[in-house]
């Protein structure tokens, strides 16, 4: 019997979740409340793009004037309107860009979306405030579409460090913000958490303990906030969360996510930000995406934390899914970013069966010894089962050594660089070594590891690995800055490696026959001064073809 056997959850469920069974590729733009599409027929998908410099990210780094998208596909790139024109003869869209700046889709190649759209409440990114007062600017402007007493809340990829009071807000400070509606945010995985006057009624009516302003103790306190909340959520409210979070994912130009799973839920307080249902968590996903409306594109990874030396769910995982099996809006990837419980035996044996069946594995690395264990336990599976041509991953690294980069590169790996120490990171070698890494050669890609300790904008980790400088402005990653080209060729042409072989010459450069995801920015990232890195957004974001996301000053 598998583990879902037992929790009640049948086979054909964890098929579904696995493999994306029925999902058709559709997309709906509903972040510009257009009618969803007919079921796999998205409502636009020829478009023309001109008078504007968008960078292509090919081989030569080509900046080009227009660009023509045909049923979802690049079918022109060049500096002629006209031969645009030619290339769509059947009416297309024409947006004049005026100018500005166009770059492919980005990718995020190590994320938590599917985490960020279960999240309870109307979920509110703060990644991008810098004070209270922003934190209290945002919440009043998501709860002008917020029925009065439903919560309005932030749980993980943001961290008081960001703050100019380096502090959370308190009591009266988000009730002077919301008024009318409940509020709880909450720091990384387990808090600290702090709400307002009506989210401390419901609090502690849960039985959680709630100090006078506001405050709720990390740990415990906020796991029974977090769970209390949790239990408010329905199959409708999580579609809604998951549609929010694409919306979001879209604004800041993040097309394609590469999903790393959650930490299996036990329904106790136990359980932080990064707990869901393994077996369930993806369906809002799948049923917005049967449905035409996913405006983003998700691979999944599937995360396994086995203790039993008999890898039950690693074992049934391997058995009853396929990697690397969708469409172009939705497929599965591979193990990951754990395989099992800590680096010991049993993850050694998890590693061996990964391989043997053909898939890729990930793995995350945060402290100054855990990436040698697991590079030399890459070594020990390889001498057995080859894994060159497999693309195996460690993320995150900010303590990794040039001797295991070389040793990584040899068994064809690749590294996922991260920049989550914008917000906590010290001293002056917070890591990743993105200049070492880059100058290696290696397979490497840009990642955001958002929504958790992280932000997921992609513009927020540029910055830090442009400048080396944390939220509060200090330098802590110096020598191992890295150049703005470098940063968006991570985000987007390398990052197709770490999708595999079915995305790899679909996604990352704007060419002809690839996939038109393309996004136009509101400002010039190549030369706007480098704090202003960190405050560019998408003005209108295309997903095959269709528009996704539109300020409304590109028209």
């Amino acid at each position: 019997m598998t583990q879902a056997d037992q929790e009640g959850v049948p086979r054909r469920t964890i098929f579904r979740t696995g493999a994306a069974v029925g999902a058709a590729t559709a997309v709906g733009a509903v972040t510009q409340s257009r009618p969803a599409a007919a079921h796999g027929m998205p409502a636009e998908r020829d478009l023309i793009l001109h008078n504007g410099a968008i960078h292509t990210m090919n081989d030569h780094h080509d900046v080009v004037r227009a660009i023509a998208i045909r049923d979802g596909r690049v079918a022109y790139t060049g500096n002629s309107l006209g031969a645009a024109r030619r290339a769509l003869p059947d009416h297309p869209r024409v947006i004049d860009l005026r100018g500005r700046v166009a770059i492919p889709g980005i990718i995020d190649n190590h994320n938590h979306i599917v985490l960020m759209g279960n999240r309870p409440g109307r979920h509110t990114p703060l990644e991008n405030a810098y004070s209270v007062a922003d934190v209290q600017r945002t919440y009043r402007a998501r709860a002008k579409g917020v029925p009065a007493g439903e919560f309005v809340t932030t749980i993980g990829g943001f961290h008081f460090n960001q703050f100019r009071e380096v502090r959370l807000p308190t009591l009266t400070e988000l009730d002077a913000a919301l008024p009318a509606h409940p509020a709880y945010v909450s720091v990384g995985f387990s808090g600290p958490s702090a709400t307002n006057t009506l989210g401390k009624a419901f609090f502690e009516a849960a039985g959680v303990v709630v100090g006078a302003d506001g405050a709720i103790a990390a740990g415990a306190e906020t796991g029974k906030a977090t769970l209390a909340l949790r239990r408010t959520l329905t199959p409708e409210l999580r579609r809604r969360g998951t549609l929010d979070a694409m919306a979001y994912a879209a604004s800041v130009g993040v097309t394609t996510h590469l999903d790393q799973g959650a930490f299996q839920s036990t329904g106790t307080p136990s359980d932080g930000a990064a707990h869901e249902d393994n077996y369930t968590m993806h369906l809002p996903f799948l049923e917005l995406h049967e449905q035409g409306r996913a405006i983003v594109r998700l691979r999944i990874n599937f995360l396994h934390m086995d203790t039993d030396p008999a890898l039950p769910t690693l074992a049934e995982r391997l058995r009853n899914a396929f990697p690397f099996f969708g469409d172009d809006m939705v497929r599965t990837g591979g193990i990951g970013e754990f395989i099992a419980s800590g680096l010991g035996p049993n993850w050694l044996e998890a590693a061996r069966r990964v391989a043997r069946a053909g898939w890729r594995a990930e793995v995350h690395s945060l402290s100054p010894t855990d990436f040698r264990t697991e590079i030399e336990g890459f070594e020990a599976v390889d001498a057995e089962v080859s894994i060159r041509d497999l693309r195996w991953v460690v993320a995150h690294v900010p303590f990794i050594t040039p001797d295991y980069v070389d040793r990584l590169k040899a068994l064809g790996g690749g590294l996922s660089l991260t920049g989550w120490r914008y917000l906590a990171g010290t001293g002056t070698a917070a890591g990743p070594p993105f200049r070492m890494i880059v100058d290696n050669g290696i397979h490497a890609g840009m990642s955001s590891d958002g929504m958790q300790i992280a932000p997921m904008n992609p513009f927020v980790h540029a910055y830090y690995a442009v400048t080396g400088r944390n939220a509060l402005g200090a330098v802590v990653n110096d020598g191992q800055q890295i150049t703005r080209r470098e940063v968006l060729d991570l985000y987007t042409r390398d990052n197709t490696w770490f999708l595999g072989k079915a995305d790899e010459d679909q996604l990352g450069v704007l060419e002809t026959g690839r996939l038109g995801d393309v996004v136009v920015l509101d400002r010039d990232y190549f030369r706007v001064p480098e704090d202003e890195i960190r405050h560019v957004r998408s003005e209108l974001t295309v997903v095959g073809g269709s528009i996704v996301h539109a300020t409304g000053k590109v028209r």
